[in-house]
């Protein structure tokens, strides 16, 4: 059995349990009702059965609670001769109309809730396909990688990154835009699309990081609000990892340094000469310095956004990632990733300020299988 299937067997066993609450109440209040003095009335409790029915089920189990509701309160007059009498008949009426607005109040929750799933669904299918999974193997690589955002309901916010094969290699970027919600989105969608075309047709990572440049200032250029001018950019960082040759290429526009984690359980963040973000109009590729790093078999590299280092616990003390994650420099990529994040969410109490991204990358010496021809 499933994950999947195990959780909904799961589910329905406990909506059955939930259900006899009600059935029970309608049980204790009837016979209580019976076995009390005449002048304590108790059905007008019955409504009580139904409005809870109502919490964790659909119109129709609702109606059939509020329908076995009303038979003990006839049961109940029935019982004490009174069945007919003016004040059993008004509380029978009392019972079914609010038994009824029950109802409809649950028939418009379910469609409330129905839209709600379309849409949700809808916007989950728009964000994995704005943000493509990395692959787990290029060449010689494992990858893994994790996304926090900050907004609620999101899968994805203003960071980015992705990673293809190139002539000279496996080329991976990771970013961070100005900023969160929607315009965030935006950006880093039209980022993520820039770097998939450029990838390709660049010789060099700083010829990859001008022609980012070029497209990401005419996108602001062109669709960003006037008064916004200057004030919006993205931080990048470009890797380039060769096939064969133990090193890893890295420009760094504006953004963190990532960590080495080398099998001798040393972590270092290499040091870089950032060029300025993209999008300022700033980033001249002849400037551009590229960083070489040695990045030998059993080499991780884990890459960040600052989301993840200025995450705050309640006493307002930021992550301290390279600690942690000394604790875990052997571990595969997934691995890793699983510990950072269980360990951040931890530190930040399961909230964020900012979108939190993370790539781990190792080099492994074995190439990834072939994929099937399809």
């Amino acid at each position: 059995m499933t994950a999947w299937n195990r959780g909904f067997a799961q589910a329905g066993r406990t909506s059955r349990l939930l259900l006899l609450i009600p059935v029970a109440l309608i049980v204790l209040i009837t016979v209580a009702d019976i076995v009390a003095p005449s002048d304590i009335v108790l059905g007008p409790l019955l409504v009580i059965a139904p409005a809870i029915t109502a919490w964790g089920e659909g119109p129709l189990v609702t109606g059939s609670v509020g329908a076995a509701a009303m038979a003990a309160q006839a049961f109940i007059g029935w019982r004490s001769g009174l069945l007919l009498s003016r004040n059993v008949l008004v509380q029978l009426f009392a019972l079914a109309a609010l038994s009824a607005l029950i109802v409809i109040l649950s028939v418009v929750r379910d469609r409330h809730s129905r839209e709600l799933a379309r849409v949700r669904s809808v916007a989950e299918a728009a964000q994995r396909v704005l943000l493509w999974p990395l692959p787990s193997r290029i060449g010689t690589l494992r990858l893994s990688c994790v996304y926090l955002a900050a907004e609620e309901e999101a899968e994805i916010g203003g960071d980015l990154y992705a990673a293809a094969r190139s002539p000279q290699g496996t080329r991976v970027v990771i970013g961070d835009v100005r900023g969160k919600g929607l315009p965030a989105i935006g950006e880093a969608a039209f980022l993520l699309g820039a770097f998939r075309e450029a990838v390709h047709q660049n010789a060099g990572l700083p010829a990859l990081a001008g022609s980012l440049e070029r497209s990401l200032s005419r996108y602001l250029d062109d669709f960003e609000p006037t008064d916004e001018a200057g004030e919006r950019f993205v931080t990048a960082l470009l890797l380039e990892i060769p096939e064969d040759d133990p090193v890893v290429r890295m420009v760094s526009c504006g953004h963190l340094a990532p960590l080495l984690l080398r099998s001798g359980r040393a972590v270092s963040a290499p040091d870089l000469a950032p060029a300025p973000p993209l999008g300022v109009g700033l980033t001249d590729p002849g400037e551009v310095t590229v960083a070489v790093l040695p990045f030998a078999v059993d080499d991780t590299l884990l890459l960040f956004t600052d989301g993840v280092v200025e995450a705050r616990d309640r006493d307002g003390v930021f992550y301290p990632l390279a600690d942690r994650v000394a604790q875990w420099v052997g571990q595969p990529p997934e691995a890793l990733l699983r510990r950072v994040q269980r360990d951040l969410l931890d530190h930040a109490g399961g909230r964020f300020g900012d979108d939190a991204a993370l790539i781990a990358i190792r080099r492994t010496g074995e190439q990834a299988p072939p994929a099937r021809a399809r």
